[in-house]
């Protein structure tokens, strides 16, 4: 997924704006404000979206606020969005105030998600587990009948005994190792937890595959990289989940023409020649010993923001069905291929090494063939280099 800044918030009652109910500004703060609609929408849901000020909560909510079927659209986020025909409520999710901004929601989307891979991850996890804890919760106590969550298709892991495709009911197997997927993991068990605790409330969890459209993260950044690493003995398959899709699912589930939990991406899966012959960038193979220590040396000394365990998503499959979406029919307007070449088009001009953005001098310096090679040897640089201190 994208790393979406923080969200924020919700519902109060627009059918009364007498003084009583307009709340006086006395923080500083940006009003919130009440847009002025020049239609009816006497019909259809009021939906909240948390992060809409950036990234797919954005997208999402302007093709809410844009749509018939949807009555009103209340925005959360930490600042006010560029949606006009939204209401904007200013806080952060973890905030328990946010459950009288969620009064009058009928559903929502919980997009509020950090997943930057620069961020500290501690503190990563602190706001999306708290975050959601939260957003469940205070819904929960205000009377909002469905919370969607919208986590990955990593939740399931990349293993390779792993179905082609995966069932979307199949067991979820992923570990804590790969960037932000013990959160992802997390909160789908808040989500599982949240309707024995609070009869009456229904969660829907969508899973994207790859996420690709202004997005960024250790799998998109693997297609900046001069050479495609590919681990000795592997089977790496790609599927693709263009941002549009991933909005118009979430459309669905807001609506409540799906529910449960799906997996959204396009059809089918490329293997890795696949990938390699449409993008032009050849491959440099190692052995699964030298990529893994490699990879966990390089993120533990710091010179690289990915752990190790997000090697396991480009060697083994984790490609998914999304029939359940098929039967309600949503069909994705864009393919693998097409996803593929708008990710080659966008990172065109960056240079990524093992998950560590070069600039262009040291990208040039290090050469195309020799990039993750110079890399690796930083590591060992960096180690004899803190040999020679101690020995001080």
């Amino acid at each position: 997924m994208s790393s979406p800044d923080p969200q924020v918030r919700a519902a109060r009652n627009l059918a009364d704006p007498s003084p009583a109910n307009t709340p006086e500004n006395t923080s500083g703060a940006e009003p919130e404000s009440r847009p002025v609609r020049s239609r009816s929408r006497s019909r259809g849901p009021v939906v909240a979206v948390t992060g809409a000020a950036t990234g797919v909560g954005e997208l999402l909510t302007a093709r809410l606020a844009a749509s018939e079927e949807i009555k009103q659209v209340i925005a959360v986020d930490e600042r006010r969005g560029e949606v006009s025909d939204a209401t904007w409520h200013i806080l952060d999710v973890r905030d328990p105030a946010i459950a009288e901004k969620l009064r009058g929601a009928d559903v929502v989307v919980h997009l509020a998600l950090d997943l930057d891979l620069e961020t500290d991850p501690a503190a990563r996890t602190a706001y999306n587990v708290r975050g959601t804890q939260t957003v469940l919760t205070a819904a929960a106590a205000v009377g909002v009948h469905r919370v969607v969550l919208c986590t990955s298709a990593m939740v399931y892991g990349a293993l390779p005994d792993n179905d082609i495709p995966l069932a979307e009911d199949a067991e979820l197997r992923a570990t804590a190792e790969a960037t932000g997927v013990g959160d992802l993991l997390e909160i789908e068990r808040l989500g599982r937890r949240a309707p024995r605790a609070h009869p009456g409330l229904q969660v829907t969890v969508v899973r994207p595959t790859v996420l690709v459209g202004g997005t960024d993260t250790a799998l998109t950044r693997y297609f900046e990289s001069p050479r495609l690493l590919v681990v000795a003995g592997s089977r790496p398959t790609w599927q693709f989940c263009h941002v549009d899709d991933l909005v118009t699912a979430l459309e669905y589930a807001a609506l409540e023409k799906i529910d449960g939990e799906f997996a959204v991406g396009c059809d089918g899966w490329l293997e890795q020649e696949e990938v390699e012959e449409l993008s032009g960038v050849r491959r440099m193979e190692l052995p699964s010993a030298v990529a893994l220590g490699a990879a966990a040396r390089l993120h533990r000394i710091g010179l690289t923001p990915s752990p190790a365990g997000d090697l396991a998503y480009t060697m083994h499959p984790w490609v998914v069905s999304v029939s359940r979406l098929h039967d309600v029919g949503w069909r994705p307007s864009w393919t693998n291929e097409e996803v593929l070449a708008a990710l080659l088009e966008e990172v065109e001009g960056r240079h990524t090494v093992a998950g560590r953005r070069l600039g262009r001098k040291d990208a040039t310096a290090a050469g195309a063939a020799g990039a993750t090679v110079a890399l690796l040897g930083t590591a060992a640089l960096v180690r004899r280099a803190r040999k020679a201190r101690r020995r001080i």
